[in-house]
């Protein structure tokens, strides 16, 4: 195989290698299959067009056109003109399939299902990165710049992911560019010799110091493999070695990685994700199943974490120290002997497809049988998997309490621990006075915390006049909390933050939970959790009972019935206050989730979804449009400064190469005597006057401008003067311009031989001349490249006088009425 072909060969498997990096994203991964044929297809097309051979942005080009076929007949052929060429309703197909493909990634959690639309993005999106690669590696034989967009490739993965790309899709991807750039260096070794190739060796003076007998590779390429190899060592291990590095790309997103008890921490990720965009699953998938022996369910939440810090942008879980799970976890916080509690025993079984870092367990939890490396949280109680542990097909079983107090004993809870209080009692800075002065007014009247709970229970869930709805932005900062209650709409992540925060407002403890309600019963008694029973609640701390749950939402949950207003202290009961549900009919509230009828459950009322692989709260899901038109624009940006050294290149071999005239030179017409009749006297007066056009714009490219005053044989000893030209050059320079007054004034024109070799010459003897920074620009920023400016504003001027376009313009840019007809139109 080539070089080149090669060089082809790598590009493609660096492109599907960095593209793994999105297989998590979606189910099924087959799109990648689909990928990888189309991708292979514009890379054939690119190695032909290079043997044609094709100037290289013409291949690029080609390659572009052939991926838009490829494209409309894999997802608009039926829109397409014969089925493979796109016309306007091709287009509209895909800047429709473009638009519900973005929509989808906001609707779906991850792994989403491949729709059209998302298919679109995805195998767009790797066909563009593979031009792109192909390009730089392949067509102009640079590989080390092609990690760019392999690079955009795997950052949008690793964006998109919870918990970002993991780091066997960073190796993955690191090891096809590595190939690539192993695949580049043999190709440049190859061109000094057999001395560089595992072929038979001659002795030679070259080759001193490099053979080694028996070893097919040759010292330059065992040593590039090793430094690669070494560098790819050094970004995997060293940010998992080193505690300052501990964010590296073996570190975990979610737990620390301290072995024994004490070791490691939790780090404050928010697994509220997406929430709201998950309610419009059209699918409400079964995340989990349980068999418990609890006497009814409806109190039975399974909680994933508690998120006790709020920062006035956020709630999220404080940083804390994990252990290992103890045989028997200890006591629930502030819990009295005197509270009624029943044991309950719960056997769980996770989906395959539900990856969360945080295990779904009813609290309290007094022990858990589960496998696997999870780590116990003390102060939420919960447990987190450690070095990438999660839920997928986790099967465990849990001992919790069911903790059963009554309103008088709330009513006369004690105080809080002095430590705890000052911690779950702190608000920000920023929270709007609004949110402390309307819980005073909606408490008024309350004797205790407990009445004061419940009224603010009772004023979000049925006495304020809120509404559940989930078309309104999500958010849970001090100005989103403000907004909700001014406007009184939204979900429960509205609900519950706002709740906790007026609490903590007053004095009292505040959390909030996170988890799922306790989802629909079967025929086999068996209970099912879907995505749409994810669900977010307060929790209020009360000396001699601990946290307690409480249930602003509306619709939403059950409210507990230690919750139901029936206060003994006097405080006073709302008539339209529903009253609880302990009996077997139904009851006025809102029912649990495994009421919940088959239509309800399609259209989402029955519960909301939380993302099952955490993160951190956002407003909307990934923004896979945004993204991808970012990289584009990135991409753009890093092509357009090496646009003119492009062009300049092209322009350059299409004059050398007697192609003639190329865009941005003047023409000359030729008025000798029989020179118009001759077509060899044309078309040697063509490349005559090419490569005198090239001697002088690489002059003008090294600081030697122009002067079209002046005569060829001024301009080339001119030429030799300003670039200090060595004899060699110089005569190469003054043949040239003998060549070009042969052309413009000899009766019969001699042909010039070898004018693209003086030429050459010439442009040597100027680039080891001149300075740095002379050469860099020359070969960056080529000055004659303005001639494509000046080419196109000739262009543009003859169109303008042709259809009249400049008067058109003035007239525009005037902006006045038209005057009173006193002149003829």
């Amino acid at each position: 195989m080539s070089g080149r072909g090669r060089l082809t060969v790598c590009a493609v498997v660096a492109t599907l290698m960095a593209a793994c990096a999105l297989l998590p994203l979606v189910e099924p991964a087959v799109w990648i299959l689909q990928a990888a044929f189309l991708l292979v297809i514009v890379a054939v097309v690119g190695a032909l067009t290079r043997r044609v051979p094709l100037a290289r942005p013409m291949t690029i080009a080609v390659q572009a056109l052939v991926a838009l076929l490829v494209l409309t007949i894999a997802f608009a052929r039926e829109q397409a003109l014969g089925g493979i060429l796109p016309g306007p309703d091709a287009f509209q197909e895909f800047g429709q399939l473009l638009a519900e493909g973005s929509e989808d990634v906001s609707r779906y959690a991850i792994p989403a299902p491949v729709t059209s639309g998302i298919r679109l993005l995805l195998v767009g999106g790797v066909l563009l990165i593979g031009l792109a690669v192909d390009a730089l590696a392949v067509t102009y034989r640079s590989a080390a710049p092609a990690g760019l967009p392999l690079l955009a490739l795997y950052s949008v993965a690793a964006g998109l992911s919870p918990d970002g790309a993991g780091w066997l899709w960073f190796l993955i991807a690191a090891c096809g560019y590595l190939l690539l750039l192993l695949a580049e260096g043999r190709d440049k070794l190859s061109q000094w010799g057999r001395v560089f190739t595992g072929g038979a060796r001659a002795p030679s003076r070259l080759g001193a110091g490099l053979e080694h007998s028996g070893d097919s590779a040759v010292a330059p390429v065992r040593t590039g493999r090793r430094i690669g190899a070494m560098a790819l060592g050094i970004a995997l291990v060293v940010p998992a070695a080193l505690p300052s590095l501990s964010g590296g790309l073996l570190a975990s997103r979610t737990s620390g990685s301290g072995v024994g008890p004490g070791g490691g921490t939790i780090s404050a990720v928010n697994p509220l994700v997406s929430l709201q965009n998950s309610l419009n699953q059209p699918e409400n998938r079964e995340v989990l199943s349980y068999r418990t022996n609890a006497p009814s369910t409806q109190d039975l939440y399974l909680r994933i974490v508690a998120l006790d810090q709020f920062d006035g942008k956020s709630w999220k879980p404080s940083e804390r120290k994990v252990t290992d799970v103890p045989p028997t976890l200890p006591a629930p916080p502030g819990l009295s002997p005197g509270v009624r509690t029943s044991a309950v025993e719960t056997t769980v079984a996770a989906a395959g497809w539900y990856r969360q870092n945080w295990l779904p367990l009813p609290y309290p939890a007094s022990r858990v049988d589960i496998g696997g490396r999870w780590r116990f949280e003390p102060e939420g109680r919960t447990l987190v998997g450690d070095r990438g542990q999660t839920t997928r097909d986790a099967q465990y079983r849990v001992f919790s309490l069911l903790v059963e107090p009554t309103a008088r004993q709330l009513s006369r809870a004690g105080a809080a621990p002095g430590e705890l209080k000052r911690e779950y009692t702190q608000v920000p800075d920023s929270l709007p006075g609004v949110v402390a002065s309307t819980a005073r007014d909606v408490t008024s009247g309350a004797s205790n915390a407990y009445e004061q709970a419940v009224k603010l229970q009772d004023w979000f869930s049925s006495n304020g006049g809120f509404t559940y709805d989930t078309d309104v932005s999500a958010g849970s900062g001090t100005q989103a909390i403000a907004r909700f209650l001014k406007e009184k709409e939204g979900f429960c992540v509205h609900f519950s933050f706002s709740m906790a925060a007026m609490a903590r407002t007053l004095d009292i403890p505040a959390r909030v939970a996170v988890g799922f309600t306790p989802g629909a019963a079967r025929a086999d008694g068996t209970m099912s959790v879907g995505l749409k029973d994810a669900h977010a609640w307060p929790e209020l701390y009360f000396e001699g009972v601990g946290w307690t749950r409480f249930e602003p939402t509306p619709t939403r949950g059950t409210v507990p019935d230690y919750a139901i207003e029936e206060a003994p202290t006097g405080g006073g009961t709302d008539p339209e206050r529903p009253a609880p549900s302990t009996s077997s009919e139904p009851s006025a509230q809102p029912s649990p989730s495994q009421s919940c009828s088959p239509d309800e459950r399609r259209t989402g009322d029955c519960g909301i979804a939380t993302d099952q692989a955490g993160g951190g709260p956002t407003d909307e899901g990934p923004p896979w449009g945004r993204i991808l038109s970012w990289t584009a624009l990135g991409l753009l940006l890093l092509a357009v400064p090496v646009l003119p050294m492009l062009w300049r290149a092209r322009t350059r071999r299409r004059r050398l190469s007697g192609a003639g005239p190329t865009l941005g030179d003047a023409t000359v017409r030729l008025e000798t005597m029989g020179a118009a009749d001759d077509e060899g006297a044309r078309a040697n007066a063509d490349r005559t006057l090419a490569a005198w056009r090239e001697l002088i714009d690489s002059g003008w490219d090294y600081g030697i401008l122009p002067d079209d005053t002046q005569t060829p044989r001024q301009a080339a000893d001119r030429l030799v003067a300003g670039g200090d030209l060595d004899d060699v050059s110089a005569e190469s320079a003054r043949r040239v311009a003998a060549a070009v007054e042969q052309v413009l004034y000899a009766p019969e024109p001699r042909p010039a031989p070898d004018l693209p070799d003086h030429v050459r010459r010439v442009r040597a003897g100027l680039h080891a001349t001149a300075g740095r920074a002379s050469r860099l620009r020359a070969r960056f920023a080529p000055r004659s490249a303005v001639r494509v400016a000046w080419a196109f504003s000739r262009w543009w001027s003859g169109v303008s006088a042709r259809w009249g376009m400049e008067r058109w313009a003035r007239t525009l840019r005037r902006l006045r009425p038209r005057r009173p007809s006193s002149q003829s139109s």
